[in-house]
């Protein structure tokens, strides 16, 4: 793409002088073992050159998938599939504030393709700067108490920010507040994902008023904002398109939630000229995204590597877990990535692990231990990781953790 208007070779001095100092700083990063530098890098270039994200992407025809559980899977799925279409770049490992975008977006000048994942408080602010073709919502619950804005807050936030976008956007008809942000875009497909969590939309987004949820229906009985006809549609083990054919999910990751994300995902490859077929049979190609859903061996056992985040993930995790006896280890932080505020536990139904072996670990092992305590159910309180699986009874262990929780058994078990 040599000569391409934000390629390599377009871009002006300044940007790549930016470009260059980002790699050099993620290098210097790296090199002092401090993770993979993509955010030091970005910050740099950025304060070098603050227009340089959108240079960037201007080549790319872009898609930006932001929501609060699955935005890192999903990301994953639609890159497999636009790459049936040409080359892609995507900020894979979901640093997904501007400063990691500009990172991986200065990787790939050879792309035709971005596919990046956004933290939800950014997304408004990336879609001005890298004007995308496609923009994916989820969905939208509690989660990050102490510093998130309230969901209802969060969007009106994408409501005013995606007004009048160029984008087409492929929202969830399930989640009241996802449809909310979404109607003030004049282009919108609607994709029918469900939505398991529901505490977090039993009050009009529009007035206010008390949501009435026939099924799998939604309405305002005040205002008359109500769920609005899908076009896609997740059915059992198939999609939906907008013609009625149904096609096939084939997944190699686990779960209701990651068909769901599927069924999104061939909906935005579609924007993109990529056939439901096409699109399905490479998304079969994830096996894990950042470790999660890795079968890892640790100590002659095999643990199954779950992340959940807040009360929608616990949710749609437990749904993976094969009935007793299978051992469980849970493991919860509340460092800065997590959110420092775990009162999110007492939304989280853990009766739903009644009959398991229970292990508890992580920096608020004990908030969680009091937790499972008021549930009734049978746990141990454990130091480590590794005293968890020597106290675990026979069968693969699943292992539940939020995020920094997670990244910490990660580098125990070497993932």
């Amino acid at each position: 793409m040599a000569g391409h208007p934000g390629s390599s070779e377009s871009l002006s001095a300044r940007a790549k002088l930016a470009v260059t100092a980002g790699k050099a700083a993620a290098a210097v990063s790296r090199a002092a073992g401090r993770g993979s530098g993509s955010v030091i890098g970005g910050k740099v270039a950025l304060r070098l050159d603050p227009e340089l994200l959108g240079r960037l992407a201007n080549h790319l025809d872009v898609v930006l998938v932001s929501a609060t559980n699955g935005k890192t899977t999903t990301t994953r799925l639609i890159a497999e599939a636009l790459r049936a279409s040409g080359p892609v770049v995507s900020n894979a490992l979901g640093a997904n504030m501007p400063a990691g975008i500009t990172s991986a977006l200065a990787g790939g000048s050879d792309a035709k393709f971005g596919v990046i994942e956004v933290d939800e408080k950014y997304l408004a602010g990336v879609a001005r700067d890298v004007d995308p073709k496609a923009i994916a919502l989820l969905n939208l619950s509690r989660d990050q108490l102490d510093r998130a804005a309230e969901t209802r807050m969060l969007a009106e936030k994408w409501r005013e920010g995606l007004a009048g976008t160029k984008a087409v956007i492929i929202a969830n008809a399930d989640d009241p507040l996802v449809v909310w942000a979404a109607s003030s875009s004049p282009n919108v497909v609607w994709v029918a994902a469900g939505q398991a969590w529901k505490d977090d939309a039993w009050s009009c987004p529009a007035c206010g008023g008390v949501m009435q949820r026939p099924g799998d229906d939604w309405y305002c009985g005040e205002c008359g904002f109500r769920r609005p006809t899908p076009s896609w549609a997740l059915s059992g083990d198939h999609v939906l398109d907008p013609h009625g054919s149904a096609w096939p999910i084939h997944l190699q990751l686990p779960g209701r939630a990651n068909k769901a994300n599927a069924t999104s995902s061939a909906a935005v490859a579609a924007v993109f000229g990529v056939p439901p077929q096409v699109a399905l049979e490479r998304m079969y190609q994830v096996q894990a995204v950042a470790g999660r859903y890795d079968v890892v061996q640790f100590q002659g056992r095999d643990l199954r590597l779950l992340l959940a985040k807040n009360p929608a993930g616990w949710l749609e995790t437990f749904s993976l877990i094969d009935g007793p006896p299978a051992p469980v280890i849970l493991s919860v932080n509340a460092r800065g990535a997590d959110g420092t505020d775990t009162s999110w536990l007492w939304d989280v139904d853990y009766t739903r692990l009644a009959g398991h072996p229970i292990f508890v670990l992580g920096d608020r092992k004990l908030d969680l231990a009091v937790r499972l305590e008021v549930a009734n159910l049978d746990f141990r309180v454990c130091e480590t990781l590794d005293e968890a699986v020597q106290l675990a009874p026979p069968g693969r262990i699943e292992t539940i953790a939020n995020y920094t929780a997670f990244q910490d058994l990660r580098r125990r078990v070497g993932n």
